[in-house]
């Protein structure tokens, strides 16, 4: 059964699969396409061409599928697509892509956006990352798995942040933050240390671990430049995947990465 609220407002042409829940006073459009058990709480707003997958809870006063907040969008019927097992807490705001971005905003798997999360423009969220109250990011930002943003960071366009990174509060991040980095700071924001903590809580082991301490000892604290930094680590550490993608991440990375650390590192 779809359970649809007495006071909700659903479009004619929206597609609501088995178990769906709409709340009270809640909008869904009618190019909206809300897949298994998801369940859309009361006071939300989803509209424009979106897809939800399956199993996620969607709180009040979220709103998914707006305009773009781009003086260059010009009412094209660009798209979001969500994956499966979100949780989407309210406030929280997700737009569409533009013509420029490739016209589609993407989402994984269980995520967790909280309170007041910003989602713009072409952004491209992978799957296992929490963006905690406030977050912010600018139209265009990737970020990979399993990183996490604490409260109010704020994210310029265009910048990538790398799998298994760890985001202090309020940090303001324009440069690409390297996969497995733990960054804080706003003047610029800065290195602290490798997330040894969130890599090992998920799976990744200690010696893989050991591994990129020694990439980033090399890359942040020999005083050599990127590029040679990169030669010596290849000729140097034994390449595991977690090492490969942290080389190919800064390879290609165009922005430029965070180079900024702190004095000391911490144990």
């Amino acid at each position: 059964m779809v359970l649809i609220d007495s006071k909700a407002q659903v479009e004619k042409g929206a597609e609501l699969d088995e178990g769906v829940e709409i709340g009270a006073f809640s909008y869904i459009g009618k190019n909206v396409r809300i897949k298994k058990n998801t369940k859309v709480f009361q006071n939300t707003l989803i509209t424009g061409n979106v897809e939800i997958g399956e199993n996620n809870k969607i709180y009040s006063f979220a709103s998914i599928g707006t305009p773009p907040q781009d003086i260059g969008y010009k009412g094209e019927p660009h798209r979001v697509i969500i994956g499966n097992n979100n949780i989407i807490r309210g406030y929280t705001s997700i737009n569409i892509g533009t013509t420029k971005g490739g016209g589609l905003t993407k989402i994984g798997d269980n995520n967790y956006f909280m309170l007041y999360s910003h989602i713009a423009h072409d952004c491209q969220i992978g799957s296992n990352i929490i963006m905690t109250n406030g977050a912010t990011i600018g139209g265009h930002t990737i970020i990979e798995d399993y990183a996490i943003l604490s409260a109010f960071v704020g994210v310029h366009q265009f910048v990538r942040i790398g799998k298994f990174s760890f985001l202090g509060g309020y940090a303001v991040v324009t440069r690409d933050v390297p996969p497995f980095a733990r960054v804080v700071g706003a003047r610029p924001a800065y290195i602290v240390d490798v997330n040894s903590i969130g890599m090992r809580r998920n799976g990744i082991s200690k010696e893989a671990v050991a591994i990129i301490k020694e990439a980033f000892k090399i890359l942040f604290r020999s005083g050599l430049n990127t590029t040679d930094a990169l030669v010596k680590i290849e000729k140097e550490l034994e390449k595991d995947k977690e090492l490969t993608h942290l080389l190919n991440f800064i390879k290609n990375s165009k922005r430029g990465i965070i180079k900024k650390i702190r004095d000391k590192w911490e144990r």
